[in-house]
């Protein structure tokens, strides 16, 4: 079994992380900016220094490519280098770097592999400057149209095409081109594989995401005047709603329920709240589980709107299905985890993760390290070097085992 060097790759992990460095340890990288250019100009250096052609294609998902020994599809090791305004310095950054590790000890083995072998750093994977997330990997299956994700704007109305441009980012390689296999190394982003002292995460597949935009529409009045039962309030109407699915998750084991944003239109101090907008996250494993929860939550805010006297408006605006991975790249993820003596378990990811929209594509699967604490989209977010060193391990020989030796 291959080993591959811990300390070079914490190393690298460590100068990525000086770029766009925040004040308290963490990274911030929003997709195609300067510090994410930045970012992809020190990747394609490495890359380039170990020998690999980099390209691009037209949505910025940057590749890193080893010649194999036949003209066959390649197999893709990889995840994404931009981060959350304020994130950790692993969400992402180790799966596109302990990819360039991998590749750095085949190397230094003198391994020439059958099927090439690709790195990929995909495009705003985070959704934190354009959404949805995972946006680069969308376009490239074809799960979003191009034209469609090259005029997604930024919250100052730039979009990703004109971004593309800015920092010279887009290419001519093919999108949805035959890829063999796409295996991605990911912290876990959350407390599991600590807990129960293990140091791997066999990923199994992924859980079902559905993000919904909510509306509640009031009326605006004077907050000295107007008399309480007189008045149609979208805030209190809305703190409400989320009193009501803090209830409905409660009712369904497994079931995820977030509330990230809530905007209170033209909001003033004094003036009672009559429009406002808040975005709704849930997930679990099944697919049923989830619609049916919608659903359910469909009526139960309706009913609220009606005894207010709001209008409660929900939109779908972004839906990723539960799916499994291919089971013959799992089993290589297990064999090289046993073969290495490592502590694993298999997991379904509770996150969503580029991962998803390739296993629509091509075979896939995924290893999870732990974090400490679970912590991740945090300054503070943090992992073991010798985790990092031990995935990079099963990383390697996994694709080694699906690329095989020439």
């Amino acid at each position: 079994m291959l080993a591959t060097n811990g300390p070079r790759l914490w190393d690298s992990l460590m100068a990525m992380a000086e770029i766009g460095a925040t004040a308290n340890g963490g990274s911030s990288r929003l997709a195609l900016t300067e510090a994410d250019a930045a970012g992809r100009a020190l990747f394609a250096q490495w890359a380039e220094a170990a020998g690999l052609a980099v390209h691009h294609d037209a949505v910025g998902n940057q590749f890193a490519r080893r010649a194999g020994a036949e003209a066959v599809p390649p197999v893709v090791l990889g995840s994404h280098l931009d981060t959350q305004p304020r994130g950790g310095r692993f969400d992402g950054v180790l799966g596109v770097l302990a990819a360039l590790e991998a590749v750095r000890t085949l190397n230094e083995h003198d391994i020439t592999t059958r099927a090439p072998l690709e790195i990929a750093n995909w495009t705003n994977e985070e959704g934190a400057r354009f959404t949805p997330a995972m946006l680069g990997s969308s376009a490239f299956t074809g799960a979003m149209p191009l034209a469609e994700a090259l005029a997604r704007a930024d919250a100052e109305g730039v979009t990703l095409g004109d971004s593309l441009a800015t920092v010279g980012a887009a290419g001519d390689t093919p999108l949805a081109r035959d890829f063999d296999a796409f295996f991605e190394i990911h912290i876990e982003q959350g407390p599991v594989l600590e807990a129960n002292g293990v140091e791997i995460g066999v990923v199994t597949g992924g859980q079902a995401i559905r993000w919904l935009d909510v509306r509640v529409t009031g009326r605006a009045g004077h907050a000295g005047t107007t008399p309480m039962p007189a008045r149609r309030d979208a805030l209190f109407a809305a703190a409400e709603l989320a009193q009501t699915i803090e209830r409905r998750v409660a009712e369904t084991d497994g079931l995820l329920a977030t509330v990230g944003e809530c905007h209170v239109e033209h909001g003033s101090r004094n003036t009672i709240a009559a429009d406002l907008r808040f975005t709704l996250d849930l997930r679990h494993p099944d697919d049923a589980v989830v619609d049916a929860a919608i659903d359910d939550l469909r009526a139960r805010f309706a009913a609220v709107a009606e005894r207010r006297g709001v209008d409660c408006a929900v939109e779908p605006h972004w839906r990723s299905p539960a799916l499994p991975f291919d089971e013959t790249c799992v089993g290589h993820v297990r064999e090289a985890a046993r073969a290495l003596d490592c502590r694993w378990q298999d997991m379904i990811s509770g996150a969503g993760h580029d991962a998803f929209h390739l296993a629509r594509h091509c075979p896939t699967a995924m290893i999870f390290i732990p974090c400490a604490g679970g912590l991740s989209h945090h300054e503070a977010e943090s992992i073991e070097a010798e985790h990092a060193r031990i995935g990079a391990d099963v990383l390697v020989n996994a694709a080694l085992a699906r690329a095989g030796r020439a």
